[in-house]
């Protein structure tokens, strides 16, 4: 990650670029854990209270560098929202500007951010992201409904549902060069104005639908596709989810879809056009027992007029769950940016910001692992030469006797790189086994780098 020129002070570049580099060797969200000594903790304490290292000009930073990598790609930029809760540290947080409620049921305290997740459409590559948004809401703010209730008629730009919109115009302008931009989003992007608005010769829409749109021949959405044939069938894997109670299972869905009109609706504003020409997809299970089939109906305006379009454009918008998995890793199961120990809110939320292009490198690595077999990705994109050498040395210490437990990659490959941290991380090697998880690399990367230190400590004495 570069921040030249992003401060206007070559001191908080370099500091900035530290601070990313120890984020993914560490893999903490402790400032005195990532430090190598109190020089260096005082000193990233200072970076993040600067005044002059504002979260904005982070933010562009790292948006800029996502731009060139998507230059001359066919990319996607999937958004959706999470709150980061500080309400555990209300008594020893400070109290200013860059904090107030999130989505928590009661009272809560905290910021919400927004980001747009980019990666090649092609293969799912990461390329980082298009936009990120952070804000906070007002603490004496009243409900949605509430709001609502008190002020029927907000234009769109006064709405927290706004940031759908701002996002995907955002993206619009990073992603310039790009061949074409698929922007995707779960139900709550589902707004008329983002379908006027959004659209252009290479920018399209994937989002799935939330409500039973009026279309223009006077009929619903649903009903429509209640009378379209079934155009064929699809399998997935639904994963087991503790929380929702669900089992692992597959589901068989059925495909169908067919172009649409959507009329503009009635609590629209006039100046609006009156309808939009879009397509729809729907994924529904069926010959099943659970109480939570799938059933997605995805609006979008990329044209479908086969059954191959139509699975592409599922396919797509499975990969949504990368976007839910950088929160996760973000929180608890990975940086737990909600524990930190840092007292001001301003300096946790561009914590925040560098946590996710740390995620980035991350998945960047897990996706190396994956490619197809005679492509490959240099690892010195995540390992210096010094830190490939300990990895030569401990690969040899985790390789089996057969050939099932070699490292099945080229050397000095990021692909080979991310077999040796995985095993640090405890996957047992075996081609049988899940695929590798970003909490395992998490782990992987804490213990290599630990025995890295030893190491060059070892090495420093044995030349001296």
């Amino acid at each position: 990650m570069n921040f030249k020129g992003c401060f206007g002070d070559k001191r908080l570049e370099k500091r900035a670029v530290k601070i990313v580099q120890s984020l993914f060797v560490k893999s903490c969200h402790s400032i005195r854990q990532m430090s190598d000594d109190y020089a260096s903790q005082r000193g990233w304490y200072r970076f993040l209270n600067n005044n002059k290292t504002k979260e904005e000009e982070l933010i562009e930073q790292i948006t800029k560098q996502c731009g060139v990598a998507s230059k001359g790609k066919v990319v996607l930029s999937i958004q959706d929202t999470s709150d980061i809760s500080l309400y555990n540290h209300k008594n020893r947080i400070n109290l200013e500007d860059s904090i107030g409620r999130t989505n928590a049921a009661n009272y809560d305290l905290g910021f919400l951010i927004h980001p747009s997740f980019v990666v090649d459409a092609t293969n799912g590559f990461p390329l980082g992201y298009s936009a990120i948004k952070v804000w906070h809401r007002f603490k004496e703010k009243t409900s949605k409904r509430e709001r609502e209730r008190e002020c029927p008629k907000l234009a769109i730009e006064e709405k927290e549902s706004y940031k759908w919109i701002e996002s995907s115009m955002k993206t619009k302008d990073t992603l310039s060069k790009a061949d074409s931009i698929i922007i995707v989003q779960d139900r709550e992007g589902d707004i008329y104005e983002q379908f006027v608005r959004i659209p252009d010769e290479k920018t399209h829409l994937l989002i799935r639908s939330r409500m039973n749109r009026r279309l223009e021949e006077e009929i619903k959405l649903h009903d429509k596709l209640a009378k379209c044939k079934v155009a064929g069938n699809y399998s997935i894997d639904i994963p087991a989810e503790r929380r929702r109670k669900r089992n692992k299972r597959t589901a068989k869905l059925e495909i169908r879809y067919c172009p649409i009109t959507i009329k503009r609706p009635q609590s629209a504003f006039k100046h609006l056009k009156e309808s939009v020409d879009l397509y729809v997809v729907e994924a529904k299970e069926v010959n099943t027992k659970s109480k939570q089939p799938v059933i997605w109906r995805i609006l979008t305006t990329l044209p479908v007029n086969s059954l191959k379009e139509a699975l592409n454009i599922i396919e797509w918008y499975s990969w949504r769950w990368m976007v839910e998995e950088v929160f996760r890793i973000l929180k608890k199961e990975g940086y737990n940016i909600e524990a930190s120990e840092l007292e001001s809110a301003k300096s946790i939320r561009k914590l925040c910001v560098l946590m996710l292009t740390t995620i980035t490198r991350l998945f960047q690595m897990r996706f190396s692992y994956s490619i197809p077999e005679g492509e490959t990705l240099e690892s010195l994109m995540c390992f210096n030469e010094k830190e490939q050498e300990c990895l030569e040395q401990q690969c040899v210490l985790l390789e089996g006797k057969t050939e099932k437990l070699k490292n099945p990659f080229p050397e000095k490959s990021l692909s080979w790189a991310t077999w040796v941290i995985a095993r640090l991380g405890g996957w047992k090697g075996y081609n049988s086994q899940t695929t590798i998880g970003i909490t395992t690399l998490l782990i992987g990367l804490r213990r290599f780098y630990d025995i890295y230190q030893g190491w060059i400590l070892y090495e420093d004495v044995y030349t001296r």
